[in-house]
């Protein structure tokens, strides 16, 4: 037994100095920050420290209730709708009644990860990952032009839009993966030179140079609605984050001239949007070809009158609205769930935007303000535009229904979007709970 018993702290006795630092340290407790192996020392800091990513990129806290309940029945509905409108057409094209719904559920699943994992995150990590995630981006736009799977329109044009993944069956849109960078690309640009966004050269010019660069890499897919929407997030991003209003508004108004003008003179345009012009324009225009999809979209809806004829019990989908779980879902919705089903569907929509708006307001910079804002556009713009298409109130552009439409990528990323909103709530409930 030793003869003096050395506790395991030391305490400092009043009056002793302070020891220096690294005094006092064992070899054992150096040697646990670097690596040694007998010819060259390699600090451990060179390696991913998970520690300091953990710190400075992962988030605690509670998430918005109210947000992620409403994502999750709006998955959960459109889950059960896409396979009633489904089923039909997949038993007749691939044999099994279940291949879009299996298809669906596989990507919901690994949506759902993605939105939880994206709930952990910090928003300043995609604020440090805006400038890689831009360069991506646009190599994957310009990659698809390429490099993409062999569809072609009725006038023989070909769509740019889908690549295949090595190795698997599926494919996905680059497009859909814009959207998002998009917002982060120009949330991180507002966020560093917002006191310069009254400016025309910091407000408009360098904005719309990136919103051109995603729209005409996206138009030059022959994806008219995704160019759309594009336009849309960077616009209402620009007025959202400062730019000088006035300059916006003529801006804003040159752009509709333009693209009125274009509508009067539809021969410069793609011949697949000339034909979906003369479609909305002339409602008896090909009843077997163009108009077909729409005018069974009207009798879908017509049909359903205030309460529907039941979930399971369109008519429609049997063939008649092409591909009914895709771009064109909300018909059969309207069909079997009725009048009333389909605004119930819409108020959880416009709920889900309208609790995302609030997220924004109570999120703590600029930057996560601005990224909020951005998908919550997104997701609203898609679903009114989604809705117009349907009910024939605008040309048919294709655009797909958020959570309801058949689509892997888009789902996936809308829902690891969702997550992104969930993470900037956690730093918001933070913020809240310390000024209590």
């Amino acid at each position: 037994m030793p003869e003096k018993l050395t506790p395991p702290v030391r305490y400092r006795h009043e009056g002793e100095p302070a020891p220096q630092e690294g005094a006092g340290k064992s070899k054992r407790t150096r040697s646990a920050r670097s690596y040694d192996d007998g010819k060259t020392r390699v600090k451990a800091s060179r390696f991913f420290n998970f520690a300091k990513f953990k710190a400075d990129y992962l988030v605690t806290g509670g998430i918005d209730i109210p947000f992620f309940a409403l994502t999750i029945v709006i998955l959960a509905i459109g889950l059960v709708m896409l396979f009633s409108a489904s089923y039909p057409y997949s038993y007749f094209m691939r044999g099994n009644s279940y291949h879009y719904f299996f298809r669906q559920l596989i990507f919901a699943v690994f949506g759902v990860v993605a939105m939880l994992a994206a709930s952990k995150l910090n928003f300043k990590f995609f604020k440090a990952a805006a400038p890689y995630l831009l360069g991506i981006t646009l190599f994957l736009l310009v990659l698809v032009l390429f490099y993409h799977t062999g569809v072609s329109t009725d006038e023989g044009e070909a769509f740019r839009r889908y690549m295949k993944i090595p190795g698997t069956p599926f494919t996905f849109q680059p497009s859909d993966i814009a959207k998002f960078t998009l917002v982060t690309t120009l949330a991180t640009y507002v966020s560093m030179f917002s006191k310069e966004m009254k400016t025309f050269k910091y407000g408009i010019l360098i904005p719309v140079a990136i919103i051109g660069v995603y729209c005409l890499l996206i138009m030059a897919e022959n994806h008219l609605s995704g160019t759309i929407i594009v336009g849309v997030i960077g616009l209402s991003l620009m007025f959202a984050g400062g730019t000088n209003k006035r300059i916006f508004i003529i801006g804003v108004a040159i752009l509709v001239a333009v693209v009125l003008v274009v509508l009067m003179f539809p021969e410069i345009l793609p011949k697949y949007i000339q034909t979906k012009l003369q479609a909305f324009n002339d409602k008896d225009f090909e009843p077997l070809g163009a108009r077909w999809q729409t005018n069974n979209s009207l009798y879908a809806i017509g049909s359903g009158g205030l309460f529907g004829v039941g979930l399971g019990n369109s008519k429609q989908k049997y063939l008649y609205v092409s591909q009914p779980q895709n771009d064109f879902i909300f018909s059969i919705v309207c069909e079997e769930l009725g009048f009333v089903g389909a605004v119930i569907i819409i108020l959880l929509f416009a709920a889900l935007v309208i609790r995302g708006f609030i997220i924004a307001l109570r999120a703590p910079d600029k930057f996560a303000a601005l990224t909020v804002i951005g998908i919550m556009v997104q997701v609203g713009v898609q679903v009114a535009f989604n809705i117009l298409v349907v009910t024939d109130s605008i040309p048919n552009t294709g655009i797909a229904l958020p959570f309801f439409s058949y689509g892997g990528t888009a789902l996936v990323m809308l829902l690891f979007e969702m997550g992104v909103v969930l993470g900037i709530s956690r730093k918001s409930n933070q913020r809240k709970v310390i000024e209590e």
